[in-house]
């Protein structure tokens, strides 16, 4: 068996990259970050947590693609809620572009529960440290998503399916280490209720994780029409929303472009600091 490839900064490992979980396809296996870790070990992503069992580490997922749950769990049914049902497919990685010890690069399918492709992918995810900032350091996630050349492909969500209450999510999500204190922020608005479903520019994401290390976590690459989901009560999580209220198209023959940018902090930082960290982003 391959072991999983790694990223490092400086020599330092920051996060282990599963390529191929041995997962029941009901939590919606694919390939999945975990765990990430701040430049000092503190964890920041969480994976199999008994709420949510299928929330593992920082991902992309989508719950509904062409009727095919990729996220795991059970499925958002209009009219009549949560339910389980034999429409989970997978998402899989079929070979490498590139591969070294702070970027990785590979192609991918979307498919469904009969292993017929919804989307191809070209992913690439690279690890790098923050200038002049010793406790910090950078994921940057880049991909493209490829329909078909005979059809278009519908992207939905809880919310779009029919679900109140904001629950749009499903596109990178980032599901947190535990913690009891977390805080969420953008440079307007503070609190769990404020900034989900906002398109803020960046938002901060902060806690202190398993053995007491505190960590933040500052989010930029908003895409056309996504929104910010987040959770602090519930469970600890944020997620780049493509179908947050309305459904998303790519068109047949066509693509779907993303860039987010997560860095990853030790210890709790304030607005200011995480401004200029999302600054840099541009």
């Amino acid at each position: 068996m391959t072991e999983d490839p790694r990223l490092t900064v400086d020599d330092v490992p920051v996060a282990t990259y599963v390529l191929d979980p041995d997962l029941d396809v009901r939590h919606g296996p694919r390939p999945y970050l975990h765990p990430v870790r701040t430049l000092a070990g503190t964890p920041v992503t969480d994976v199999l947590p008994a709420d949510h069992v299928w929330h593992l580490g920082a991902s992309l997922a989508v719950q509904d693609v062409d009727g095919t749950n990729l996220w795991g769990g059970r499925t958002y049914v209009r009219d009549t809620g949560y339910t389980w049902r034999d429409d989970h497919g997978r998402i899989v990685h079929t070979d490498w572009i590139d591969r070294t010890p702070d970027r990785l690069a590979h192609r991918l399918r979307w498919c469904d529960r009969g292993g017929g492709v919804l989307l191809t992918e070209e992913r690439r995810l690279a690890a790098t440290r923050v200038d002049g900032d010793p406790a910090a350091w950078r994921l940057d996630l880049d991909y493209t998503l490829t329909a078909p050349a005979d059809r278009d492909v519908h992207l939905g969500s809880p919310a779009t399916n029919g679900r109140p209450g904001g629950a749009g999510y499903g596109g990178f999500f980032w599901r947190a280490a535990p913690t009891g204190d977390a805080v969420t922020f953008t440079a307007d608005a503070e609190g769990e209720e404020t900034v989900n479903g906002s398109d803020a520019p960046w938002l901060a994401f902060g806690g202190t994780g398993p053995g007491g290390g505190a960590y933040t976590l500052v989010f930029t690459g908003l895409g056309e029409g996504d929104r910010w989901f987040v959770r602090t009560a519930m469970y600890p999580g944020v997620c780049v929303a493509f179908a947050f209220d309305s459904p998303a198209t790519v068109p047949a023959g066509t693509h779907r472009t993303g860039r987010h940018r997560v860095t990853v902090v030790d210890g709790l930082i304030d607005r200011d600091r995480a401004a200029a960290l999302a600054g840099r982003d541009r």
